[in-house]
C-alpha cells in the first residue's frame, strides 16, 4: 500500500510538473505574441507620419544639411589619409563623426515632430520615442564603402552630450526601454556614385511600462491557466483521496472476511467435535457425559447466532428501520445495566451506574438500537482491558434539554491514531497484546446508531488509563 501510494504520488508530481511546463510554454508564447502585436496600428501610424516629415531629408528635417557639411568639407582629406594608410585617418574620422553627432543632437527638432504626430493621430500622451544614428560610411569609389562609424564598434566620445548605446548614437528621445519589438523605422540611405555616403538610423517608439501593460492585458489568460492547474490539482487530490479510501475499504473488507471466517470457523468446529462425540457409543453409555456436550453445542450455536446478528444488523441498518418511542432515560438505563449484570460470568468485571434518581429525562429513541449501542460500548470496554479488576461506569447527567450518557472504562485506552479510525467499518485496534475476537463492527454500529437518532458522540481516551464515550441526547 505504502509503495503503491508513493508511486502514484511520484507519477502525479511528474505529471503536474509537465502540465506546469506546458502552461508556462503557452503563456510565454502568448506573451511573445502580445509583445509583437502590441500597438501595431499605432506603430504603423508613426512610421507613415514620420516618413512624410523626412521624405526629402535624412534622419530628421535638416539632417541632410548637417551631414553634408561635415562629410563634404572633409572628404578630400579623408580620402588622402585613407589611401596613405595613415593613423591620422582614424583620428580625423572620429572628429568628423563627433562633431556631426553633436550638432545633430543640438539642432534636431524631433521632439516637436513627435508631439505633432501624437496630436494629429490621437495617440496616447504616454508614447515616448528614441532616435539613433547607427551607421555612417563613405564611398570614394561607387559601392566601395569605408566605415566612419558603426554601432557595433567601439567609439571614443569627445562631446559631453554624445551618448552611445548598443543601438547607436542617441540623437533624441526619452524612451529608455528600447527593444527590437518597439522599432518603428530602420532606414538605410545610400547613393550609387563616387564620393557619396551611406547612413542608417533607427526610430523606436513605445508606451512607458510596456511589460506591465502586456501582463495586465494577459490577466484573464493567467487566471484561466491558474484555474486549470488548480482544477487538475484538486481533481487529483479528490481522486487520490477516494482511491485511498477505496483501497482502505478493500483492505478492511479483506480483513473482515478473514476475521469472520475465523470467528465462524471456531464455533462450527467446536459444534462438529461435540456432535461427533455424541455419536460415540462409549460416551453415550454414561448419561452424565451428554449434558456437557449439549451445553457446548448450545453455547457455540448462541455464539454463531450473535455473529450472524451482528453482521445482519450492519447490513440492514437504515434510518427507515428506526422505531422511535418516548422512554425515561434513568429507568431505561437501569434496566439495561441490570440485565447486563446478569449475563456477566467473569468475577473481575463490575458495572456501575451513577444518576440522580430524582432527575426527569425523557427521550425519543429506538429501544433495540439504543440497547445494542450501549452493549457494544460495554463489550468494547471489557474486551480491551488487561486490568485485574475491569470497571465500567455509566453516568447520566442532564443540562437543560440535553442529557449526556458517559460510558467510562479502565481499559488499555487509545492512541491518537486509533481514535481517528475507531468508528471505521471493520477497523480493529491492536492496542491489546492478546488477540481479541470480533468483526470490527461494534463501534461502527454505535456511531451509526447515534447519527440515526441525530445525536452526538464524543470520545476521550488515554493510553493505559481508559476511555470515555459520551453520548449527547436531545430530550423531549
Amino acid at each position: 500500500m505504502k509503495r503503491l501510494s508513493i508511486s502514484y504520488k511520484v507519477i502525479a508530481v511528474v505529471s503536474f510538473l509537465i502540465l506546469s511546463a506546458v502552461q508556462f510554454f503557452l503563456l510565454y508564447n502568448t506573451y511573445k505574441l502580445e509583445n509583437e502585436l502590441y500597438y501595431v496600428e499605432e506603430k504603423q501610424t508613426i512610421n507613415q507620419a514620420y516618413g512624410q516629415y523626412i521624405l526629402n531629408d535624412n534622419v530628421f528635417p535638416g539632417g541632410s544639411a548637417i551631414i553634408d557639411k561635415y562629410i563634404h568639407n572633409n572628404l578630400q582629406q579623408l580620402e588622402y589619409l585613407y589611401k596613405t594608410k595613415s593613423p591620422a585617418f582614424d583620428v580625423l574620422k572620429q572628429k568628423v563623426c563627433d562633431s556631426l553627432f553633436s550638432e545633430m543632437i543640438t539642432r534636431n527638432n524631433v521632439d516637436s515632430i513627435f508631439e505633432a504626430i501624437k496630436r494629429k493621430h490621437g495617440l496616447s500622451p504616454k508614447f515616448e520615442y528614441a532616435l539613433f544614428f547607427s551607421q555612417l560610411e563613405l564611398a570614394f569609389v561607387t559601392n566601395k564603402y569605408v566605415p566612419l562609424y558603426h554601432a557595433s564598434q567601439r567609439y571614443e566620445l569627445f562631446s559631453k552630450n554624445t551618448r552611445q548605446t548598443p543601438w547607436g548614437i542617441r540623437l533624441a528621445g526619452t524612451l529608455e526601454d528600447v527593444a527590437p519589438q518597439n522599432n518603428i523605422i530602420e532606414l538605410t540611405v545610400s547613393s550609387a556614385q563616387d564620393y557619396s555616403y551611406k547612413l542608417m538610423f533607427k526610430l523606436f517608439a513605445d508606451k512607458e511600462n510596456r511589460t506591465l501593460s502586456i501582463l495586465k492585458a494577459m490577466i484573464p489568460t493567467f487566471l484561466l491557466s491558474l484555474l486549470s492547474i488548480a482544477f487538475v490539482l484538486i481533481l487529483f487530490l479528490v481522486t487520490f483521496r477516494n482511491w485511498q479510501k477505496q483501497k482502505k475499504l478493500a483492505d478492511m473488507k479483506s480483513d473482515f472476511v478473514n476475521s469472520i471466517t475465523h470467528e465462524f470457523h471456531t464455533p462450527l468446529a467446536t459444534i462438529m467435535i461435540a456432535n461427533k462425540n455424541l455419536q460415540n457409543e462409549k460416551i453415550l453409555e454414561k448419561k452424565e457425559n451428554i449434558k456437557p456436550l449439549t451445553d457446548v453445542i448450545f453455547r457455540q450455536a448462541t455464539r454463531l447466532k450473535y455473529l450472524f446478528g451482528q453482521v445482519l444488523d450492519i447490513a440492514i441498518m437504515d434510518k427507515t428501520t428506526l422505531q422511535r418511542t418516548e422512554y425515561p432515560l434513568p429507568e431505561l438505563l437501569d434496566e439495561i445495566i441490570y440485565d447486563y449484570r446478569l449475563k456477566l460470568t467473569e468475577n473481575n468485571v463490575s458495572i456501575r451506574y451513577e444518576a440522580d434518581p430524582e432527575v426527569k429525562a425523557n427521550a425519543m429513541l429506538d429501544r433495540f438500537w439504543f440497547t445494542t449501542m450501549l452493549l457494544n460500548l460495554f463489550e468494547n470496554g471489557i474486551k480491551y482491558n488487561e486490568k485485574e479488576q475491569k470497571i465500567i461506569t455509566v453516568q447520566l447527567t442532564v443540562h437543560n434539554k440535553m442529557a449526556e450518557i458517559a460510558v467510562t472504562d479502565n481499559g488499555v485506552g487509545m492512541s491518537e491514531k486509533t481514535m481517528q479510525h475507531i468508528y471505521d467499518k471493520f477497523y480493529r485496534s491492536t492496542a491489546k497484546k492478546n488477540d481479541v475476537s470480533g468483526l470490527g463492527l461494534g463501534l461502527f454500529y454505535t456511531k451509526q446508531c447515534v447519527e440515526a437518532h441525530e445525536w452526538k458522540i464524543k470520545l476521550e481516551s488515554r493510553e493505559n488509563i481508559g476511555s470515555t464515550f459520551t453520548i449527547m441526547i436531545q430530550l423531549v
